[in-house]
């Protein structure tokens, strides 16, 4: 089971503290990052994304599920288009995972310009622990999970398993 977590923030500047303290939490093994970036808003609109070079123990799988997720979420509404039907039969197991248009909706009204928000993808959390520790920076939390069996279609599909 996978955990989709975003966590939007009214500033850049929190948001970076927000995803320092993330990292943080993955070298103390509180969480377990199968993903994990940061998207700030300019004043325009415009977004823009910042990850790490590596996130430790991830897999190819659980990276090009990543990948989907955060397309799917972030980027360019036509970018279906431009992938072809494979891309459209991903976007339909994933609404029938969690992360529906109503969740990405949720996810796109957060991202107002001048605003920001962490994007965690988590294999394992010790749930409370991670919410202890963020709560310093407050902020608006969504949620959804992935199931085993979910990943398991996704990456498939992807081409990745």
């Amino acid at each position: 089971m996978s955990e989709l977590i975003i966590l939007g923030y009214d500033d850049h500047a929190t948001a970076q503290q927000a995803y320092a303290k993330v990292l943080d939490l993955q070298r103390d093994f509180v969480v377990n990052l199968t993903g994990l970036a940061v998207v700030e808003v300019d004043a325009e609109g415009k977004k823009h994304v910042d990850t790490p070079s590596k996130i430790v123990g991830a897999s190819a799988a659980s990276g090009a599920l990543w990948g989907a997720i955060f397309g799917l979420l972030f980027l360019v509404p036509g970018v279906g288009l431009l992938l072809g039907g494979a891309l459209g039969a991903v976007t339909g197991k994933l609404g029938k995972s969690g992360i529906d248009h109503a969740f990405k909706e949720r996810v796109e009204n957060m991202l107002e310009p001048g605003k920001a928000a962490v994007v965690v993808m988590a294999g394992k959390l010790t749930e409370d622990k991670f919410a202890a520790a963020m709560r310093e920076f407050g902020g608006t939390v969504l949620q959804t999970s992935l199931s085993e069996e979910d990943e398991k279609e996704l990456a498939d599909e992807l081409g990745a398993g």
